[in-house]
């Protein structure tokens, strides 16, 4: 895919790029895709489908109180606790807000912990990474921003979530529809957003504007992207996934590629 060679101009040190359809064929491919990048944020779809493997295993349940008093599972995976962006407290009462939250995936880690009885790094690693054949990813910290991983390995996880194989495609299908429609609240990096709809740990496109995909991403599109200048989307309506690593903090520089990027890719597929 050519459109893929674009990254050589992104002003980043290394990046690295490819698209997957769901059946796993990998349609093109750029860059180091071996490399191990900081995944940041990128972090948080693994650590929601673990949570997702632990819902269908019994472990926890999505109405389990979690986090906060009267927040649940479902609250801390759709960003609606009432936690704080990175501190363990509560700023608004859970499902009111959509209150973007590091803290709340800690929380969700340490429940899943708690529950299985397996640290959520090793959980991650049986329910999720192993299963997949995703060799090169590790959680070294927070289930929220510490993951390190590979084009390579996040392509098989891509190709997982368009086309199930570890879950009922039901479960899949719930994570990525609107959980507590019609909250607004800061989408990190793009403002306000009203509405600012996510599903399971998965952001939804919808009709955000501005957002990092892009002009010609369908509503439907879900996926998420990190500080570490990081994403990976699935647009369900073109039937593919891309994924992008680089190793240069997210700024204006991603802003201003990272759409035109999207497009070229969508319009080649």
């Amino acid at each position: 895919m050519q459109s893929l060679a674009m990254i050589e101009n992104w002003p980043v040190p290394t990046a690295a790029a490819a698209v997957v359809r769901a059946d796993g064929t990998v349609l093109g491919a750029h860059g180091p895709t071996a490399h191990r990048f900081p995944l940041a944020s990128v972090t948080k779809p693994l650590a929601a489908y673990a949570a997702l493997v632990a819902y269908e295993e019994g472990a926890i349940e999505f109405d389990d109180p979690a986090g906060p008093e009267g927040s649940t599972v479902r609250h801390l995976l759709a960003h609606t606790s009432g936690l704080a962006f990175d501190e363990h407290r509560a700023t608004s009462a859970p499902g009111t807000r959509r209150l973007y939250s590091n803290a709340g995936f800690e929380v969700l880690g340490d429940h899943i912990a708690k529950t299985t009885e397996i640290p959520f790094a090793e959980y991650l690693h049986q329910a999720v990474l192993e299963p997949l054949g995703m060799s090169s990813t590790t959680l070294e910290g927070s289930p929220a921003k510490d993951g390190v991983s590979t084009v390579d390995d996040l392509a098989r996880f891509a190709a997982e979530v368009q086309a199930p194989r570890l879950l009922d495609p039901r479960t899949v299908a719930e994570a990525m529809t609107v959980q507590y429609p019609g909250l607004k609240g800061v989408l990190p990096g793009y403002g306000h957003q009203n509405p600012n709809d996510w599903g399971l740990g998965f952001e939804i496109r919808d009709s955000k504007s501005p957002h990092w995909t892009g002009s010609s991403s369908s509503p439907r599109t879900f996926g998420h992207f990190g500080q570490s200048g990081t994403f990976l989307w699935v647009d369900p309506d073109a039937g593919v996934a891309c994924v992008a690593l680089t190793d240069r903090a997210f700024g204006p520089w991603a802003a201003e590629v990272w759409p035109p990027f999207t497009d070229a890719v969508l319009a080649e597929v």
